[in-house]
């Protein structure tokens, strides 16, 4: 046997093994990347989906947090992973724009991955203890306005989406606060906020869902347009009495992505385990139960939702950034 049909003979055989390992897919545990610490509103919602999901399947599908880096760590294990659909990964706000702008894991970019679909949107909100003086938004920023840099606010890190948030309120208000930077973790935020350190955090309602159901905080307004159906007493930017009208509509999703190169058949049988348990009402009612908004895209709509809503906020912190408001 020639060199060259060696050669012919080791393609043809991958080949074969790659058609096979396709067509039983999934042969094994499915694992699932989350970059961001356990007992977060990401780490909630996607082990609850994962978890419903897995019943349509002969295998398991099992969470793995990897922390670090705004979620560059758990991008890049998801980068180096083969790409047969076993290992998928769950990204963020950060994922699609704080590292890019950043660049902040060089090499990276939308295309290093394939996205399965959008499973949920929460906008951000400002929360703060049950026994805080601060009864509405306005209460806050009268309070910053009149202290500046005195009333301390827990954010996810410098840069990042609640940190964007937060200074666009500032700008929008005229108020300052003493920004408390966390390691992109909510379980961190909620800590803070439990034991004094700060006065409020800006994240999710979901996020802090248990400590608001529980009485020991309470959220003071979301940045929506719409009523969080999970949180009535909580109001929406739009419905507050500010002096100042606010323009201020921010948040995170959740979106479910595989390895670039990820066959398409693999790609629609995750994106088809993943929307029957979206559907399911047990999966319905835990949103709804928790403040968080469902908002599916499937796979062929997700990547051009997400590439647009990239190029618009890389415009807006790009005149932060010219404004000396945002540092890149």
């Amino acid at each position: 046997m020639t060199f060259k049909k060696t050669l012919l003979g080791i393609a043809c055989l991958a080949s074969l093994t790659v058609g096979t390992a396709q067509a039983d897919f999934p042969n094994r545990d499915i694992r699932v990347i989350v970059p961001a610490a356990a007992g977060g509103g990401t780490d909630a919602i996607v082990r609850k989906a994962s978890n419903i999901a897995e019943e349509s399947l002969p295998v398991s599908m099992y969470v793995e947090n990897v922390e670090g880096g705004m979620t560059a760590t758990g991008l890049l294990q998801l980068m180096k992973a083969r790409p047969d659909g076993q290992t998928i990964a769950a990204i963020t706000y950060d994922s699609i724009i704080t590292i890019p702008w950043k660049n902040m894991l060089p090499g990276f970019d939308m295309d290093k991955m394939r996205m399965i679909a959008r499973i949920t949107s929460e906008a951000d909100a400002i929360t703060v203890p049950e026994n805080s003086p601060y009864k509405t938004l306005d209460d806050l920023i009268a309070a910053a306005k009149e202290k500046p840099n005195s009333i301390r606010v827990g954010i996810q890190n410098m840069g990042a989406r609640t940190h964007l948030t937060l200074l666009q309120l500032q700008e929008q208000t005229g108020a300052k606060f003493k920004i408390v930077s966390y390691d992109n973790s909510a379980a961190s935020q909620k800590e803070a906020l439990l034991n004094g350190e700060v006065d409020a955090v800006v994240t999710s309602l979901g996020d802090l869902a248990p400590l608001i159901e529980s009485g020991q905080a309470r959220g003071l307004v979301e940045f929506s347009d719409t009523q969080n159906e999970g949180f009535p007493n909580v109001p929406p930017v739009t419905e507050t009495e500010t002096d100042t009208g606010l323009d201020l509509q921010m948040g995170s999703f959740i979106i479910m992505v595989a390895p670039a190169r990820t066959p398409d058949d693999v790609i629609e049988k995750l994106e088809a385990t993943y929307h029957k348990a979206y559907e399911s009402d047990e999966f319905q009612q835990w949103l709804k139960q928790i403040g968080v908004t469902p908002a599916w895209l499937g796979a062929d709509d997700v990547t051009q939702w997400a590439n647009d809503t990239q190029q618009q906020l890389f415009n807006t912190m790009d005149e932060l950034v010219d404004q000396g408001v945002l540092e890149k």
